[in-house]
């Protein structure tokens, strides 16, 4: 889906003097389906390489490709959806508005806009305010309709750009949930984040940047697990039987194993304390829970596609 070769891109001042090299000749590729991480603190180089996948900046060297063309082809733009750092939508239209102006980019029918509106408008959770101008909303629910107008044209590849930046942790679990629906469908997700936790809940392979380079890059999975160690899980014990157990072990390796209780993870806590108070009082004030993925938004199948680009 993308490929980058000794990717570079270098700013330069009034006088074409170099000024800050922002990417510097890095290599990676996202591949179909999985969900892709840009990892980094603030000013290492996402971003500068998201514009340029998206054609938004042009690379000083080095080689790029979405889905095999130039970023800048227009084939490539129309397959892809853009949720950039800060949202800046039209203050004066409302919900509704927004997305039906962007559906109009893409030339939908009126019958096809009004039906992926509706969809997207109950998946992010904001049907009850489609009426509202946007001017009012907070910057939570920008984020909200933003991420809607990236998902209007089905694309298949999503690129977001700090996606749960302002979100609340329902909102951002949420928003998690999404996007680990959208790869089950056979979208491609690429996205950049500082938040660590969000990235290592979603993510499939990751990309950690640092002045401009990529100092580490796999999966996951791969890149955290402590090999050198195990973890042992029992249910709960009968009096007595936990200490043989452990003395059993102390005798067979000579160490001695912590012990602790599994936790949960205080996200987890949150969201059934938040979910247990919305069965109790189901009136909305904010944003009401999601209702799923859209229907429309799901990998088209090869041939369908191929098509498609022989009827172009």
């Amino acid at each position: 889906m993308v490929q980058a070769e000794k990717l570079t891109k270098t700013f330069r001042d009034f006088w074409r003097r170099p000024k800050v090299r922002a990417v510097n000749g890095v290599d990676f590729e996202v591949r179909p389906g999985e969900i892709f991480g840009l990892l980094g603190p603030n000013g290492s180089g996402k971003s500068t390489i998201l514009k340029m996948i998206l054609g938004l900046l042009v690379p000083s060297s080095g080689r790029l490709r979405v889905f095999g063309l130039s970023p800048r082809h227009v084939q490539s733009k129309e397959r892809v959806g853009y949720l950039p750092e800060e949202s800046s939508l039209y203050p004066y239209l409302t919900a509704e508005e927004i997305l039906r102006f962007y559906a109009g980019l893409f030339n939908l029918s009126r019958a096809e806009r009004r039906s992926r509106v509706d969809q997207l408008l109950d998946m992010v959770g904001l049907h009850h305010a489609r009426r509202r101008q946007v001017g009012e909303f907070s910057k939570g629910m920008m984020r909200r309709i933003g991420l809607a107008q990236a998902l209007i044209n089905d694309p298949d590849l999503v690129v977001l750009d700090e996606p749960t930046s302002g979100l609340d942790p329902v909102g951002c679990r949420q928003v998690k949930d999404l996007i680990l629906t959208l790869a089950r469908r056979g979208k491609t997700v690429l996205l950049s984040s500082h938040l660590l936790a969000d990235m290592e809940d979603i993510c499939n392979r990751v990309a950690i940047m640092c002045d401009g380079m990529i100092i580490v890059q796999g999966a996951v999975r791969g890149l955290l697990e402590k090999r050198e160690s195990y973890r042992l899980v029992f249910p709960s014990l009968a009096p007595g039987l936990l200490e043989k157990a452990l003395a059993t072990l102390r005798r067979e390796t000579g160490l001695a194993p912590d012990v602790d209780h599994p936790t949960r993870t205080l996200e987890a806590f949150f969201l059934d304390a938040v979910e247990r108070a919305r069965k109790e009082a189901p009136l909305h004030t904010g944003v009401a829970p999601t209702a799923g993925v859209a229907d429309y938004l799901f990998q088209k199948p090869a041939e369908d596609a191929a098509q498609k680009d022989r009827n172009e």
